[in-house]
């Protein structure tokens, strides 16, 4: 006859050293998401946001520098005036910030 010996603790020793394990991770998971991102989703739902308030008359600045006022909406492409009788045309996602608006805060 042949018995088997088990280890004092048995299986709950080593499911409470596995989540010991992985506490760490997961409090890197958490403090990533709560530093990181939280803050990046909240900027890209308000930039979403202004991009979708752009009406004709806005100041307005590309991601490229360039200031000008918007004089033509369309779906997704914008027209700008940016001096004297000069129009361009930009794409409504490259509008980094509309003049007079909060401007995003660097950390510095």
């Amino acid at each position: 006859m042949t018995s088997v010996a088990y280890a004092a603790g048995g299986m709950g020793g080593d499911t409470m050293s596995v989540l010991m394990n992985l506490a760490p991770l997961l409090l890197i998971f958490v403090v990533f998401y709560f530093l990181l991102i939280m803050p990046q989703q909240k900027k890209a739902k308000q930039h979403k946001q202004m991009l979708e308030s752009i009406t004709k008359g806005d100041d307005v600045i590309t991601s490229g520098g360039i200031h000008g006022k918007v004089v033509g909406v369309a779906d997704q492409v914008l027209t700008l005036d940016i001096g004297d009788k000069v129009k361009i045309k930009v794409s409504r996602e490259f509008i980094a910030l509309k003049k007079g608006e909060e401007q995003p805060q660097t950390k510095k």
